[in-house]
């Protein structure tokens, strides 16, 4: 499978093509860049053939046949849509879009070119919630309440990589994004109910600098979130199943019960790495003529209920 890794040099754009690396079916052949990415010098230390500053110079190739991208949000949705109208499959990073608008707007380009599209909702294939998943399925546990805490020491407009970023991330449509999908994707139900609050906007960014989230689905379970670029402290995403039958504790790729025993996780998935499952998923999905888990259309109920939110947040 030949692809193109749109913001290659980026943090989440060198996460994927390390993964890629340990898929056999994958061949990076094209990498896409920004400013101010010396993208022709990254492309040669990792021995890639072809790199540009213009996605669609990389849309144009014969040899292209899918796209990962891993650009900044604002673009999203118009680059999704812009590689699906040149015939090429798109795995598009979280969230495909800013708005619930235009993430219809991505579904139904993906009806009219038809081909794979999926939307980069990793915590499906952390083996943590695969483990949690299985058990759900199988009957084992109910959630009752998922009980989430993202958060990030982020006062000045970063990215990952400490770089400054020409854009500005957000709580609500990127970091929310991840949770809203997993409660839903777990449960098997869509929000029906839902509230936000906002903190004070920082002086700078304009953005929310904390925020609170509460869900609850139709079964009665709920989420509830909490997301701060304030907190000075260990940072990342911490996940708290409280279920009928045990509580469990999900750390990006380890999983605990509620008393800190570890889950034995090392037959859930060929990989631990969750990108490389879902890089894996996408190229499956791609040569099997499927529909993949995480599908854009699958992701949209999430965008729904982010709109949703948001509606929500006091005027």
């Amino acid at each position: 499978m030949r692809l193109c890794v749109a913001g290659a040099a980026g943090a989440f754009g060198r996460k994927h093509l390390d993964a890629l690396a340990q898929i056999e079916e994958a061949e990076v052949v094209s990498v896409v860049g920004g400013a101010p990415d010396d993208i022709d010098t990254f492309a040669r230390e990792r021995g890639i053939g072809h790199a540009t500053k213009d996605l669609g110079e990389s849309l144009a190739r014969d040899d292209v046949d899918g796209v990962i991208l891993a650009t900044p949000t604002p673009l999203h949705a118009e680059q999704a849509i812009a590689c699906m109208r040149a015939g090429k499959h798109v795995l598009v990073e979280i969230p495909m879009a800013e708005s619930l608008a235009a993430s219809e707007a991505v579904v139904q380009a993906q009806r009219e070119f038809g081909v794979v599209a999926m939307a980069g909702h990793v915590r499906r294939f952390n083996p943590s919630h695969q483990w949690l998943r299985n058990r759900i399925d199988a009957g084992d546990l109910t959630i009752q309440q998922l009980e989430v805490q993202t958060f990030f020491f982020r006062r000045s407009n970063l990215n990952a990589l400490g770089q400054p970023r020409s854009w500005t991330d957000h709580l609500l449509w990127h970091h929310a994004c991840h949770t809203v999908d997993l409660f839903q994707y777990q449960t098997g139900e869509t929000v029906d109910q839902a509230f936000g609050l906002q903190g004070p906007p920082h002086k700078d960014m304009g953005i929310a600098m904390d925020m609170a989230i509460g869900m609850k689905v139709p079964s009665g379970a709920i989420c509830t979130l909490s997301l701060s670029f304030n907190n000075d402290g260990p940072f990342g995403t911490f996940f708290r199943y409280i279920c009928d039958n045990g509580t469990y504790i999900a750390r990006y790729d380890d999983l605990v019960d509620g008393n800190e025993n570890p889950i034995d996780l090392s037959g859930v998935a060929v990989s631990s790495n969750g990108i490389e499952l879902i890089d894996r998923e996408f190229i499956a999905a791609i040569k099997g003529g499927r529909e993949p888990n995480a599908s854009i259309a699958q992701c949209l109920p999430a965008m729904q209920t982010l709109d949703l939110i948001e509606r929500s947040f006091p005027a």
